[in-house]
């Protein structure tokens, strides 16, 4: 899994943004031994030949809300306006066209049980083209959200990632409250993950200082973290799956966490339905896509069967407008 048209500073510098998605240049500069020019070079030609973009997520389970992968099946000539349709939505984080065009997958996050209700009993069964319609209920994430794939290619030494990784967010048993500046301090940071006091105060209408103090509150309670979004083929990527397995309940801590750890995993985590793990991969080609299904998914003795999906096309990812 050797990225192939970065080089290693480029590597460092999208891992120390994934540790730390405002680290300042300079910091990153010191760490890695090079100039913050030179760093801020490389980060503005990134964002032109990996597409790299910073973007504030909010972790929706620290507000006490549950996130669910929805598959949609429909005719091939329909799929594109039905993924068109659902991007649109503000409660969906990702929207995908795979199976050949015929399936949209969604992962999508009601507000309230309310709205989830609204959307799995009555809107999705109202709504035209769509075949078959299959809602699975994220229960625990082994691999994902702030988690991301980047910190698998280690290009970073440990030393240095001691030394970029942004505080480890408090354990927060109740549900955050959020109040509307809150909200609109997320929606800015949603659009530009590293905008600075200045354009977050003109967005907010708060002082800088009132800015930094709730921004460092939604960080420390874990219900902001900031996501690296880039193109994968640049990094050799070029192949995306999506994996259901079906594991024996008593083996699927230990199955989701074997998974987990695998360097093409970029998400994994139990799930309701008839399969009960997800698992969103990352390839180099269908040959490498092959021997993790053969060698490594068919080592664990948890999995009884497996559904393999590749993901067409991306129609809305988290810095989509």
């Amino acid at each position: 899994m050797t990225p192939s048209t970065l080089d290693t500073l480029d590597l460092k510098l999208l891992q120390a943004l994934e540790l730390d998605g405002r680290a300042p240049f300079s910091r990153i500069a010191q760490v890695l031994g090079a100039s913050d020019q030179t760093i801020a070079r490389r980060f503005k030609r990134l964002r032109t030949t990996a597409h790299l973009r910073i973007t504030g997520v909010i972790d929706d389970s620290r507000l006490g809300r549950s996130t669910w992968i929805v598959r949609l099946g429909c005719a091939q000539n329909t799929a594109a306006q039905l993924a068109a349709t659902f991007a649109g939505r503000p409660d969906t984080h990702y929207v995908d066209l795979a199976a050949g065009g015929t399936e949209v997958i969604c992962a999508v996050t009601p507000r309230s049980s309310r709205e989830r209700d609204d959307l799995l009993l009555e809107q999705l069964q109202r709504t035209p083209h769509v075949s078959s319609v299959s809602a699975h209920c994220v229960l625990h994430a082994y691999y994902g959200n702030s988690l991301r794939w980047l910190r698998k290619i280690s290009a970073l030494g440990p030393d240095e990632e001691t030394a970029l990784r942004a505080p480890a967010p408090e354990v927060v048993r109740a549900p955050v409250a959020l109040d509307a500046t809150d909200h609109t301090l997320l929606e800015a940071l949603r659009r530009d993950g590293r905008a600075t006091l200045t354009d977050l105060q003109g967005a907010t209408g708060l002082s800088e200082t009132a800015v930094k103090k709730r921004l460092d509150r939604l960080r420390a309670t874990g219900v902001l973290y900031l996501a690296v979004e880039y193109d994968h083929e640049p990094l050799g990527q070029g192949v995306e799956a999506l994996v259901w397995l079906t594991v024996t309940p008593h083996a699927l801590a230990g199955t989701g966490r074997a998974v987990a750890a695998h360097p093409e995993v970029r998400f994994a985590a139990a799930v309701t339905g008839r399969t009960n793990l997800a698992i969103s991969l990352l390839c180099r080609t269908t040959d490498d896509l092959y021997t993790f299904l053969s060698e490594k998914i068919g080592a664990l003795t948890g999995v009884h069967t497996a559904e393999t999906v590749l993901t067409l096309r991306r129609v809305k990812a988290l810095t989509t407008p």
